[in-house]
């Protein structure tokens, strides 16, 4: 995958999305705030490029993009519908398009569940547990485009 969990860029840049400033993270790892920020801007470009490239292979158009959360929120071109693209520390790079599902039925729904819960964890989002991951996606979503 271009963004490895093991980089050490990755996890600067996972521990800012977490909430800690340049700071904390330099003194965490004994090292320059420069140093740090020098990732941080490294990866910041390498998110962004990133997500605009999984936007560009799947007809998304970028309407915002914020590469320090890691998240674009775009409309698919071909299925007229919105999407969000995000990156997570514990599933990579994700598309997501809004819809609605019949989640009951479909065999990947504790999947979308465990997803889904693993994103709001790690951007720190409260989330209602309803068990429709359609419902839980739209409310993420929602609260997603808020913070871009």
């Amino acid at each position: 995958m271009f963004l490895r969990v093991d980089d050490r860029q990755f996890v600067f840049w996972n521990l800012r999305r977490g909430g800690l400033s340049n700071t904390a993270i330099a003194d965490h790892f004994t090292i320059s705030r420069q140093a740090v920020s020098r990732a941080l801007l490294t990866m910041d470009r390498k998110v962004g490029d990133l997500l605009c490239s999984m936007a560009e292979a799947n007809g998304i158009e970028v309407l915002r993009l914020d590469p320090a959360l890691g998240v674009l929120i775009g409309r698919s071109v071909p299925l007229g519908v919105d999407a969000v693209i995000f990156v997570s520390e514990t599933h990579g790079v994700q598309v997501w398009y809004e819809h609605e599902g019949d989640c009951a039925a479909c065999a990947r729904h504790d999947e979308c569940m465990i997803l889904l819960r693993d994103f709001a964890r790690e951007m720190d989002i409260s989330l209602i547990e309803n068990g429709n991951p359609t419902e839980m996606a739209d409310e993420i979503f929602r609260k997603v485009k808020e913070l871009v």
